[in-house]
């Protein structure tokens, strides 16, 4: 018997509902996000017209950059550097950020050896992350690596400990593993991820 076609749609309206709320919120929290830090840039600085902050935020960063690259500014650089990490709970906050940004880019990069971990060999249960530390004797584990654990859906992670053997390199580019990771393993980078 055909149902009436108001049925049929009435009976997939949840469907169609979750569909487009699947493409649609992110969408709009990303729009959203990014308006509210264009806003409070604008804010911050006290600029009267919208989106001139985040272009004099960027133009300031490429500048540093590029002057990074000089000897005298290097120089400089260098010496900033030494003076936020002395001060007390400044160095705190200046080291943490200045670590953090440095295992993401430049020339000491930390999140680039994606591996396989599995914490017990009794169990089949693997987790993916990165090396940051192949040598933790100063901790009195000898044969032993640290391992970064990107948490899905968090900015977080864990950083577990573990015998060298129980860790396997994974052949695939860093930043699609951690796209992978970060998404709960719906992010197209996890297709290469095998054993």
């Amino acid at each position: 018997m055909n149902e009436p076609l108001w049925r049929r749609l009435w009976d997939r309206t949840p469907t169609y509902f979750l569909r487009g709320a699947a493409i649609t919120l992110p969408v709009v929290l990303t729009l959203f996000v990014a308006w509210q830090a264009i806003n409070w840039i604008d804010s911050w600085l006290g600029l009267p017209y919208w989106g001139v902050g985040l272009l004099i935020v960027f133009a300031s960063i490429t500048l540093i950059g590029a002057l990074a690259t000089n000897v005298i500014t290097r120089a400089a650089i260098g010496t900033l550097d030494v003076i936020l990490a002395r001060l007390p709970l400044v160095r705190l906050l200046y080291n943490a950020a200045k670590d953090l940004m440095g295992a993401f880019v430049g020339e000491k990069r930390r999140f680039n050896r994606a591996v396989r971990v599995q914490p017990d060999p009794t169990i089949e249960l693997w987790f993916l992350g990165f090396i940051t530390s192949d040598d933790l004797g100063r901790l009195g584990l000898e044969g032993w690596v640290a391992v970064y654990l990107p948490q899905s859906y968090n900015i977080a992670g864990n950083l577990v400990l573990v015998p060298a053997d129980r860790v396997v390199p994974v052949a695939v580019d860093s930043a699609d593993l951690m796209a992978f990771i970060v998404s709960g393993g719906v992010a197209k980078g996890g297709a290469v991820v095998g054993r």
